[in-house]
C-alpha cells in the first residue's frame, strides 16, 4: 500500500517561512530592537496597495470595506469607519480585535455592518456570528468609536478571519485531537457549526503555528505585529487622517497587541489596553493555560516584564483597564503591574483604572477609553449629533 500523503502543517501559508527568511527586520526605534528581535518581526511591505471593495453610510457612520495583500498567506480584510460627512483631517485609531478563542472571525467582531452588507463569504444581509459582540457589551467597538469623531481602522491580523489558516484538511496532530473533540460532540448529541468546528481545530493548531514560526525565525506574536504594523501604515496613508494623531486600542489579546505595537511604532501617540496587564511572574503556576502564544513568546521575559514594555513606547499617554474578577489574571498580579507602571511612568503618562467584573470590555469601560482617546488625540470633529451608540 502506498504511504498516505502527509498534509501541510501550515495550510494556506506555505509561502510564510520563505517570506520571513527573505525579509529584513522591521525598522523600529533603537530601544525597541531587543523586543523586535525576540518576537522576530519582519518588515511589512513598503508600499501596500489597498482596494476598496464597498462603501456605505448608515446611522451616521461611513463604512468602507478594504483589503490588501502582504506578500504571504491570504489577503487581509479590513474595515474603515468614520463619521459621515466629517471634514478631515481626523485622528486615526487602529482597533485591534481580541483573541477570544475565536479565529474564525477577526475584526468583524468590532464592526456594525450597514444593512445589506456583511462579512466576506456570507450571504448578503446575514452575519456569521450573531454573538460576536458579546465580550464588548453587545456593541460594535470600532463603529461606535467612529461616532466619536475618529477614523477607525479594524483589520484581520495573522491567523484570524480572512488571515486564518485553511484547516479543511488539518495537519495530522491537529486532526487526531480534533477527532476526539468531534467524538465528544457526538456523545453530546449535537453538530457544531462551521465557526465552532474551525475554532476547535485552530486552538489545537496554534501550537503548530508557534513551532513553524520559531523555525522560520519569527513567532506568532511577531507575525501578528508585522500585520499590525502594516495596518498602521495603511491608516497613516489614508486621506483625511491626521498622521500626527494616531492611536490604538484593544481588549484582551488586542490589548496585548496594542502594547507591542506602541512599543514598535513611534507613530502611536496614545493607546488604551483593556484586560491585558499583569506581571509574568503572576502567571506561574496556575494561569499559564489561560493564555495563548500571542502573549507567551519564548525569551520575552528575559528582556523585560510585560508592564515594562510600555517604557519602550514614545506615546505621550496610555490607559490600562483592569477587571477585578478577571479569571485570566490573578488580582495580585494586576495590582503589582499597576504599581510597577505607576513607578515607571511617574510623569503622568500612565492612567490605570480597576473595574468590577470579569474578562470583558463593558460599555462603561468603553466610554472611559473613548473619552481618554478624545482627550489625548483631540479629535477635530465632535460626536455625531442625534445618533445612538449600539
Amino acid at each position: 500500500m502506498a504511504p498516505s500523503v502527509r498534509p501541510s502543517a501550515i495550510p494556506g501559508y506555505e509561502d510564510w517561512p520563505g517570506h520571513v527568511r527573505t525579509r529584513r527586520p522591521a525598522d523600529v526605534p533603537p530601544r525597541s530592537r531587543a523586543l523586535a528581535g525576540v518576537l522576530g518581526v519582519p518588515a511589512p511591505p513598503s508600499n501596500i496597495s489597498v482596494a476598496v471593495e464597498w462603501e456605505d453610510t448608515h446611522d451616521g457612520v461611513t463604512t468602507s470595506a478594504l483589503s490588501w495583500q502582504l506578500g504571504f498567506g491570504p489577503r487581509t480584510q479590513a474595515w474603515l469607519m468614520r463619521p459621515a460627512g466629517a471634514a478631515g483631517p481626523l485622528p486615526g485609531v487602529l482597533a485591534l480585535h481580541c483573541h477570544g478563542g475565536n479565529k474564525y472571525t477577526g475584526a468583524s467582531r468590532l464592526v456594525e455592518f450597514p444593512p445589506g452588507r456583511s462579512e466576506p463569504g456570507t450571504e448578503t444581509g446575514t452575519e456569521t456570528d450573531p454573538r460576536r459582540h458579546d465580550l464588548y457589551g453587545g456593541r460594535a467597538l470600532a463603529t461606535n468609536l467612529a461616532r466619536e469623531g475618529f477614523a477607525v481602522l479594524a483589520h484581520d491580523t495573522f491567523s484570524w478571519g480572512s488571515r486564518r489558516f485553511d484547516l479543511n484538511t488539518p495537519p495530522w496532530r491537529t486532526a487526531d485531537a480534533l477527532a476526539a473533540r468531534h467524538a465528544q460532540w457526538r456523545e453530546e448529541g449535537r453538530t457544531p457549526g462551521a465557526a465552532e468546528s474551525y475554532n476547535a481545530a485552530a486552538a489545537i493548531h496554534e501550537d503548530t503555528v508557534a513551532k513553524a514560526a520559531g523555525l522560520a525565525g519569527t513567532s506568532l506574536a511577531g507575525t501578528v505585529a508585522h500585520d499590525d504594523l502594516a495596518a498602521l501604515q495603511v491608516l497613516h496613508s489614508l486621506p483625511n487622517v491626521d498622521p500626527a494623531r494616531l492611536g490604538c486600542l484593544g481588549f484582551s489579546g488586542g490589548g496585548g497587541r496594542a502594547v507591542v505595537l506602541a512599543a514598535l511604532a513611534p507613530a502611536i501617540r496614545s493607546y488604551a489596553v483593556t484586560a491585558m496587564m499583569t506581571t509574568f511572574e503572576s502567571l506561574f503556576p496556575a494561569y499559564l493555560d489561560a493564555h495563548s502564544w500571542l502573549l507567551q513568546t519564548p525569551g520575552l521575559a528575559r528582556i523585560r516584564d510585560w508592564p515594562e514594555l510600555t517604557g519602550l513606547s514614545e506615546a505621550g499617554h496610555f490607559l490600562v483597564q483592569y477587571g477585578l474578577q478577571d479569571p485570566l489574571f490573578p488580582e495580585a498580579g494586576m495590582r503589582d503591574a499597576n504599581s510597577l507602571l505607576d513607578d515607571l511612568h511617574a510623569s503622568g503618562r500612565y492612567t490605570g483604572s480597576f473595574w468590577p467584573g470579569g474578562h470583558e470590555f463593558t460599555v462603561p469601560m468603553q466610554a472611559e477609553a473613548f473619552a481618554f482617546l478624545r482627550e489625548t488625540l483631540a479629535p477635530a470633529a465632535a460626536p455625531t449629533p442625534g445618533r445612538n451608540p449600539r
